[in-house]
């Protein structure tokens, strides 16, 4: 249990910065849909959803090698510096690149070419891609040299200063969308000036073509994989800008525009962030974890007891969410006069238990991922992050004509779900792990069952929905938390 408690540590550490650095940066969900109608908050989700997409290029999976390889501590300088100067190299030609195209990607984008205004926003969604770029693997470095604390401070502090920045620009200045742009620039420069600090004798490193060759080796089946991932992020907006007057009325019987449910829709995506952050808290203690675990004997096992309790969590969010969606979109924002969400946005509501249940099935990939990383079959990843890609083009091409937000958001989970199963099969040959795969959709099951039988169980007693949900969510966890720890050392299910 000793080494399950290092990666609770871990996890409450990047966790608490994390929950708090989200509900910091969460205040301007209310901020931003309170000031912008859905159209003008759409454009932002599909500059957002550039940035996700190219950010793949940039980083160029170049994190992940430096947390496979730079736990040798004797060539880490050397691996530092190498891959550093590399991504500076590869930043400012993708960018040049960017910039030669910046009429017909700032059309398909909704952005005008000048530069002022609007159009300043392609050129900071350039500046933010290569500033993150830049910071990514001194991030990594924190976390594999157990820096948790520092990394903790460093990531509030942007969170802070993008907070700052945006009432600044918005409500002294004047400013449009293109301040949450600049905000996000700024923010992401000071992370970077500061990271940088942190890790500035390693700068000191020679450059090494071998190292470099290894490391692109085992790193370029992630940007396949991640741009596969990004597709099925952000491609749905995409989709859903495409949809005609004529079929949007169809489904919602009101006379909307695309950007309108683009931004509709990017609204209530943001409601997923509880249980995003909490796949994301636990994938960065996680994967330095089982790279530190590899050799241990007892490593399969320890891996399959983190899957359990992480199920336990991911239940106990999924349900706290799914239960209470329009208590908490209510909640009053003080000197905002408006709600978490603006009552413009909630049509989108019934998207988010779906995108609830995809960030789960995500969870689940980070956890299966440990025996391709250990044994260094990472190529793998690309294939199944390209089926997921493939199922989310098909599901979205099929389902948002005439379901519109939800097909997008049971798109997202079909291609999740599909790729946490492959993974699961193809982890399992590399590494046999008790995970418990049974359990584990049986927990889903009990956790979905309760969420969407919560409009009926209501009916049929007469209470409110908030009472509803109460007992629901006890009843649920009596049924999940015996279910996952019950014989918690056997062999998987």
């Amino acid at each position: 249990m000793k080494p399950l408690k290092h990666l609770l540590s871990d996890t409450l550490v990047y966790g608490i910065s994390s929950v708090i650095a989200r509900f910091v940066n969460y205040l301007l969900v209310p901020f931003h849909t309170g000031l912008f109608n859905p159209d003008a908050y759409g454009v932002v989700g599909l500059v957002y959803a550039a940035i996700g997409l190219l950010q793949v290029l940039f980083t160029f999976g170049m994190e992940s090698s430096y947390l496979r390889y730079g736990k040798d501590r004797e060539q880490v300088a050397h691996l530092f510096s190498t891959i550093q100067r590399a991504l500076l190299a590869i930043g400012l030609l993708i960018s040049l690149i960017l910039l030669l195209f910046q009429a017909p990607l700032s059309g398909l984008l909704s952005l005008p070419t000048n530069v002022s205004g609007e159009g300043l926003i392609y050129l900071l969604m350039i500046g933010i891609l290569l500033v993150d770029a830049l910071a990514i693997v001194p991030f990594a470095e924190l976390r594999l040299s157990k820096r948790a604390y520092s990394f903790a401070w460093l990531k509030m502090g942007h969170v802070a200063i993008n907070v700052g920045l945006n009432g600044y620009l918005i409500l002294v200045l004047d400013w449009g969308i293109e301040a949450i742009f600049m905000a996000n620039f700024l923010a992401s420069s000071a992370a970077l000036l500061g990271v940088f600090g942190l890790t500035r004798s390693l700068w000191s490193g020679s450059w090494s073509s071998d190292m470099l060759r290894k490391m692109v080796q085992f790193g370029w089946p992630f940007i396949p994989a991640g741009l596969a991932h990004v597709v099925n992020e952000t491609l749905d907006r995409f989709f859903l800008k495409s949809l005609s007057s004529e079929q949007i009325y169809a489904i919602y019987g009101l006379e909307w525009t695309a950007d309108h449910i683009v931004g509709v829709y990017n609204a209530c995506y943001k409601l997923a962030v509880f249980m995003l952050l909490l796949v994301q808290m636990y994938r960065m203690a996680w994967q330095p974890f089982f790279m530190r675990q590899s050799d241990e004997p007892n490593a399969p096992l320890i891996f399959g007891q983190a899957f359990r309790y992480f199920n336990i969590a991911a239940a106990a969010v999924f349900l706290g969410v799914g239960l209470f969606v329009e208590s908490i979109v209510a909640i009053p924002v003080p000197f905002l006069n408006t709600t978490l969400i603006d009552q413009a946005y909630w049509s989108g509501l019934s998207i988010i238990p779906w995108l609830l249940l995809a960030y789960w099935f995500q969870g689940w990939y980070v956890n299966f991922s440990a025996g391709i990383f250990i044994q260094e079959k990472t190529k793998k990843l690309a294939q199944i992050t390209g089926l997921g890609a493939l199922i989310t083009v098909i599901v979205n091409v099929a389902l948002i004509p005439v379901l519109g937000m939800t097909g997008a958001a049971i798109a997202t989970v079909l291609s999740y779900g599909t790729m946490a199963v492959v993974l699961y099969k193809v982890a399992q040959q590399a590494m046999q792990v008790p995970f418990g795969l049974v359990r584990a959709f049986g927990t889903m099951l009990i956790a979905a069952g309760a969420v969407w039988s919560a409009e009926l169980v209501q009916i049929m007693v007469g209470w409110s929905a908030v009472m509803v949900g109460l007992l629901l969510l006890v009843l649920s966890m009596i049924l999940i938390v015996p279910l996952q720890l019950w014989n918690s050392v056997g062999k998987s299910s």
